[in-house]
């Protein structure tokens, strides 16, 4: 499904570090890969040690455990550069699919069309690759298709992140969205208020996210009524690098407080309410990966909110937005890193 870990390019970007012993991180989905290239680097000398833990992206780098290690290089299996604050030099080498996006665009190009002429396209690390060529065949068919630079988060324009949706901020008929799954639409839909229309690759598949973001919207209300009584809350911070947001936890403990509730802060490395059991919390504030509340709130048994669910609870807002990680403005000239495949 992915094209060949690039590994002399790999190679040569190790060489240039001056590199002896190498952390090979990788999600679950390239483990196999992972060997593969630990096998190749050990025949060229390097001493190789593999991350076993589950990786969530680019925003979890095993840079502290490398150091602690010895390592000098953490490489990045599956994911973009994400601009973070690091204890060693990581090689990010996304993994690209092979299939085709012209053809999943081919067939569902009637219902494109209901778009709008004006098309705000997007996509994931996975398809970014095939973006322009995209957007060369939507041309031709008569659209007028715009693609977002978005900020310092993301590597490329028109690609989107669970927790980051800057790209497609811009003015539009529409939102084309290219992958699988349907959080990404989800959140593009709920992030902009615009018509999203997701086009699968590998099935050919297209789905309008109108209907589900409403039904998710209800959800979430659902869940800010269960916490309106609640009197202590746990603010959840995660240590994992890109998902540390203390500055925005101490915002939510200083407006619970300021609101009459009682609250602390609760910090931990990997997220889940089993682990909070033993606390007398009425309800949490999870301040790290926007999923994690979103995704696995059925799994815990007191309310979990995001800050801008806690922001309608205490009637600062009204309208419902989604939570998100903002990176800073992208200048033209900010290198990205060292970033294998980084030129699309």
């Amino acid at each position: 499904m992915i094209h060949e870990i690039p590994k002399l390019e790999i190679l040569k970007e190790l060489k240039k570090l001056n590199t002896r012993r190498v952390l090979i991180q990788s999600p679950e989905g390239l483990r196999r890969e992972a060997e593969d290239l630990a096998n190749f680097l050990e025949e060229k000398g390097f001493e190789v040690i593999l991350h076993g833990e589950i990786n969530y992206g680019a925003c979890d780098i095993a840079d502290e455990e490398a150091k602690l290690l010895g390592c000098d290089v953490v490489i990045h299996l599956g994911h973009s550069y994400m601009k973070l604050p690091l204890k060693v030099p990581v090689i990010f080498v996304p993994a690209f699919a092979k299939v085709s996006v012209v053809n999943a665009l081919k067939r569902n190009i009637d219902e494109i069309r209901k778009l709008g002429r004006r098309i705000v396209l997007t996509t994931t690390t996975q398809h970014i690759h095939q973006i322009k060529e995209a957007k060369k065949f939507l041309e031709e068919n008569g659209f007028k298709v715009l693609i977002g630079k978005g900020d310092s988060r993301v590597s490329w324009p028109g690609q989107v992140l669970g927790c980051n949706y800057s790209t497609a901020k811009i003015d539009g008929d529409g939102i084309l969205f290219i992958g699988s799954g349907t959080f990404h639409p989800l959140g593009l839909a709920i992030a902009t208020g615009k018509r999203v229309l997701a086009i699968n690759p590998y099935s050919g598949d297209c789905m309008w996210m109108d209907e589900l973001a409403e039904r998710f919207i209800r959800k979430r209300w659902a869940q800010i009524a269960k916490a309106l009584d609640a009197k202590k809350f746990g603010i959840v911070i995660s240590t994992k690098r890109g998902q540390l947001r203390l500055a925005e936890a101490k915002r939510i403990l200083k407006l619970l407080k300021d609101h009459g509730r009682d609250a602390k802060l609760i910090v931990m490395n990997e997220v889940s309410y089993h682990k909070l059991e033993g606390f007398s919390f009425d309800a949490y504030v999870v301040v790290a990966c926007p999923r994690i509340p979103l995704d696995d709130y059925e799994a815990w048994r007191k309310p979990v909110l995001t800050p801008k669910e806690v922001e309608i609870l205490l009637k600062i807002k009204e309208e419902y937005e989604f939570d998100e990680i903002p990176g800073g403005e992208r200048k033209n000239d900010e290198p990205l890193g060292i970033s294998i495949h980084n030129s699309c």
